[in-house]
């Protein structure tokens, strides 16, 4: 076990679903989630930011479980007990990435802890045996833009790795929270044959116009997402009038973000920069926000007990 005095780990927030990218496709966001992690007589996470409060403070946390669910892998039963304190830049249930970041951290918890060594792909899968789907989880890993296939066995991915300086992503957070199982619990529980054909092939020239770098084709696909978002804008208002807004202000696209209900539009940098404060003036009751892809996913550091 390790005898480090206190580890800190940094995970990046992310976007997923992304476009026609359903359960595949994902991104990761400079929003970043930081725990520090100190030897104690028993588990007990602690809120420092103030959107944390509420969350578990005990062994039901989604971190500890997320590091139980490695350890019971690896023929461990229990995990030495932590404080565990949690700063937090990423909104809580608004489809930033929030629970893949936490699921994330969890998992590079008990790899140093128990001094695993894990390689990117077992920490991924680890995640996403623990989430559900990888591109909630891989970019928060990983870094950089992330496509992915998880078959309820193995994973398959391929990795963008780049910080990207051509776009950006406007994020436009509403100020009310929409949980993953009720936007879930709308989607339809089968499409036509014809309407799957369609919808693959939307999503394949996606995947196509993002490892090219055309975000013009790219967005253009976002429009004609048909397994998402046709159902989910429904839970959000004004989803259509912000999409139709963006377009007109020169995004390349725009898209729920996760489950929602954040609106995300992939849009040219100096755009952004040069038309945020009109943005907000013209919506003042959504939080906007300049969001950049990073290229790193995450980030450790292990403090030995004389350094403390």
């Amino acid at each position: 076990m390790m005898t480090a005095g206190k580890i800190r780990i940094t995970v990046p927030g992310s976007t997923s679903n992304l476009g026609a990218g359903f359960d595949s496709i994902g991104a990761a966001l400079d929003l970043f989630l930081t725990i520090n992690c100190k030897k104690a007589e028993k588990w007990r996470f602690v809120p420092i930011s103030d959107q944390l409060k509420g969350i578990p403070e005990g062994t039901e946390n989604i971190i500890y479980q997320s590091a139980l669910h490695v350890a019971n892998y690896q023929g461990i039963e229990t995990l030495p007990p932590y404080e565990v304190e949690l700063q937090s830049e990423i909104p809580l249930a608004r489809g930033l990435g929030s629970s893949g970041a936490a699921v994330a951290a969890g998992i590079e918890l008990a790899n140093q802890i128990l001094e695993l060594n894990l390689s990117e792909k077992q920490k991924v899968l680890y995640a996403t045996e623990v989430e559900g789907h990888p591109d909630n989880v891989a970019p928060s890993i990983l870094g950089g833009w992330i496509v992915a296939y998880y078959d309820q066995k193995d994973l398959t991915y391929i990795q963008k790795r780049k910080n990207q300086r051509d776009i950006v992503f406007v994020a436009i957070i509403p100020d009310f929270e929409l949980e993953t199982k009720k936007a879930r619990g709308i989607l339809p529980d089968s499409l036509s044959f014809a309407k799957s054909v369609e919808a693959s092939a939307v999503a394949n020239v996606s995947v196509a116009a993002l490892f090219q770098e055309d975000y013009q084709t790219m967005g253009m696909m976002m429009d004609q997402d048909l397994f998402h978002q046709p159902y989910r804008k429904n839970l959000i208002p004004h989803f259509e009038e912000l999409k139709t807004y963006m377009k007109e202000e020169g995004a390349y696209g725009t898209f729920l973000s996760g489950a929602g209900p954040t609106i995300l539009s992939i849009i040219d940098p100096q755009i952004a920069d040069g038309n945020i404060k009109k943005w907000r003036e013209t919506y003042p009751q959504l939080n906007w926000r300049v969001l950049n892809l990073v290229g790193h996913g995450i980030t450790t550091r292990i403090f030995k007990e004389s350094s403390i």
